[in-house]
């Protein structure tokens, strides 16, 4: 399919190479913005005109949308592409690329602000009879309100910034007195992180999932194309996802699945989106906390399953085509599994570790599939994420995925950088995960068990090491 527009991608890295290859798949003239720090990104070598749009530092680049809107005038852009992060929520945002006459693609920003508004997210979806975590019905202004509604829900508690996102803004509170210390402060941070103080408040579920469902919609129809698992996280920010749900039934598929459908409709949802719920496994139970208005970081595990390539599909129905898919055509089929391979080093508290990419040398075989920005010679700037490469896989059923997974993580190297293929060779051999069996919380008790671990037996070398001679 040949047309006459043009794709400006308002992003950088892995993301913003996988929607050039979506868009030059179908017929797109492609443009990417750079900062000064990725002049020589993969994605400027693949577009068809490359704009550079400021110095590295993100507010002077890649959040500079008045750059951004430049880039797209002088290129003849006719479409915008956000990518995940950066301004990708940004309802203002999406506003502007309107008003001067291009295509958003993603849902407008009346959509992006009902649902990247975390209290007026789960409203909605209360209002669309989907499940939510009990706590405040809006935001709390005080704390004398919020010590009012935290005796109604039940402690412990989070306290979540409105506006928040990525894990940040969040803190947990296990007593009143503990609620009267941190909500000021989380408040403070809301407004310090997201320039918004607005907070609420959610019964805390200790050993909750995170699971979260793909949807599509076209602004009239929408459709799921199942779920993720991304309960293997640390410090919030997710680490290994995978599609299906190892907890699931599938009765209870249907339902969580049945509740994202209901509630993106109800917005009149445009594009590809992510509605996220808490599941316990203990009651059954689950409860919608928030949706992403954007493709996200984990998106291929759901293309893997599904077959539906949803960057493409995002393109399409931004340029006016209606849905292609009826829900009966989607069918689920295997198992896949992403591992997030960052440059960072997990054994100095996972430190950032830009550099120069001295050699690399990528997997393959069937079922293997990696996104990446990154070559041999490319030197990680120091001013954005640590991700380097997204490997994914898939196969026939879970345990058959996991077994290709570390066959593909054995074959990955990646010389000049720490990076955290080793963690996730041995996080993926740990009995629980082989099976199954994990929550939110259990990668940082891993994470502190294995350092324990570590220490005692450096403390036993030690000792042997300092033992005289017989």
């Amino acid at each position: 399919m040949t047309t006459t527009h043009k794709v400006l991608i308002a992003n950088r890295g892995e993301i913003a190479v996988r929607i050039a290859r979506a868009a030059q798949e179908l017929g797109l003239q492609t443009v990417a913005v750079v900062s000064d720090a990725d002049s020589t990104s993969l994605v400027a070598q693949m577009a068809n005109q490359v704009v550079n749009i400021g110095a590295a530092h993100p507010a002077k680049s890649y959040l500079n949308a008045d750059a951004i809107l430049a880039a797209a005038r002088s290129t003849g852009a006719t479409m915008l592409h956000p990518g995940y992060g950066f301004l990708s929520e940004n309802a203002a945002f999406a506003r502007q690329v309107t008003q001067a006459g291009l295509i958003f693609v993603g849902p407008s920003a009346e959509t992006i602000e009902c649902m990247g508004n975390k209290s007026v997210a789960r409203e909605t979806a209360r209002r669309a009879g989907v499940p939510t975590v009990p706590g405040s019905a809006g935001t709390v202004d005080d704390v004398e309100t919020a010590a009012r509604v935290a005796a109604e829900v039940g402690y412990p508690v989070m306290i979540k910034a409105s506006a928040g996102g990525g894990g940040r803004g969040i803190r947990v509170a296990y007593n009143e007195a503990e609620l009267r210390q941190q909500l000021p402060l989380a408040q403070a941070e809301a407004r310090a992180a997201f320039g918004d103080g607005a907070v609420y408040l959610e019964r805390f579920i200790a050993k909750a999932r995170h699971i979260e469902v793909q949807v599509l919609g076209d602004g009239q129809r929408v459709v799921h194309c199942f779920e993720r698992e991304c309960s293997l996280q640390r410090r919030r920010q997710k680490i290994v996802e995978e599609a299906p749900s190892p907890a699931l039934s599938p009765a209870k598929r249907d339902a969580l699945c049945a509740s994202a459908v209901r509630l993106a409709s109800a917005v009149g949802y445009s594009g590809a989106g992510t509605l996220e719920f808490l599941y316990d496994d203990d009651s059954g139970e689950f409860f919608f906390i928030e949706m992403n208005t954007r493709i996200q970081v984990e998106h291929p595990v759901s293309e893997w399953v599904t077959g539906v390539d949803l960057v493409r599909e995002m393109l399409r129905i931004a340029m006016g085509q209606p849905l292609r898919l009826q829900q009966a055509q989607i069918v689920l089929k295997g198992a896949a599994i992403e591992c997030r391979l960052n440059a960072e080093d997990p054994e100095r508290n996972f430190m950032p570790n830009p550099g120069k990419l001295s050699a690399l040398r990528w997997p393959g075989g069937p079922g293997v599939r990696v996104d990446t920005h990154v070559y041999a010679g490319y030197t990680i700037p120091p001013f954005y994420d640590s991700l380097l490469a997204k490997l994914t896989v898939w196969d026939e059923d879970r345990p058959a995925a996991l077994q290709r997974m570390q066959r593909a993580l054995a074959e990955t190297s990646i010389e000049g950088v720490h990076c955290t293929i080793a963690l996730h060779q041995e996080l993926l051999a740990d009995p629980a995960v082989k099976a199954g069996q994990f929550h939110t919380g259990y990668l940082e008790l891993w994470m502190a068990d294995r350092a324990a671990a570590k220490a005692l037996a450096a403390a036993a070398a030690a000792e042997a090491l300092a033992e005289p001679v017989a």
